[in-house]
């Protein structure tokens, strides 16, 4: 914890939510108690419902907010000033000095993987599901971390295996790949 409050104390954090225009108005609103509440009492927590973060907030900041006033302030901006703190966490603890020599000798390192989309039923002749009275596709790409880029794509049927739409080839020379 000691950690994170380094790397984000409490003016940073204001100013910053200030810069995206996160709070409108300097009332109720404490953005450090509401980071952390965020952080330590809903993403890691067990109650992990609006209810629940509304609840952890109102324990640690000084001001409680009634559950219209809380909701309210869940806005587009409010998930841009999410990402930035992520992003910022990430520079800090990705040092690219410290990279294994090993990770090195590869170009590029790509990731393959799949996931299921459910289809109206009336899709199910084109796209045919592993349960009858149903239709699935299946989504599989080839992502190169390295270049964040989407290097492949394919569409399927859903009993189509991921196997089957991994081709192995010359492409994959110097890569490391990651499957899930």
């Amino acid at each position: 914890m000691r950690r994170l409050t380094t790397l984000f104390p409490s003016e940073f954090l204001e100013e910053h939510a200030e810069e995206l225009s996160v709070v409108e108005r300097d009332r109720k609103l404490q953005i450090p108690a509401f980071v952390w509440a965020f952080v330590f009492g809903f993403a890691a927590g067990e109650s992990r419902t609006l209810a629940g973060f509304r609840h952890s907030y109102n324990s640690t900041a000084d001001e409680t907010i009634s559950p219209g006033g809380f909701y309210h302030r869940l806005t587009p901006s409010l998930a841009e000033y999410f990402r930035d703190l992520v992003e910022a966490v990430l520079d800090e603890v990705a040092v690219p000095d410290t990279s294994n020599a090993d990770i090195d000798r590869f170009r590029d390192v790509m990731i393959a993987d799949g996931t299921v989309l459910r289809l109206h039923e009336f899709l199910s002749e084109e796209y045919e599901a592993r349960k009858e009275e149903q239709a699935g596709a299946r989504l599989h790409l080839h992502h190169n971390a390295t270049e964040q880029t989407i290097e492949r794509l394919n569409v399927a049927n859903e009993k189509t295996h991921d196997s089957t739409l991994f081709n192995t080839g010359s492409w994959l020379e110097d890569r490391l790949v990651l499957f899930d």
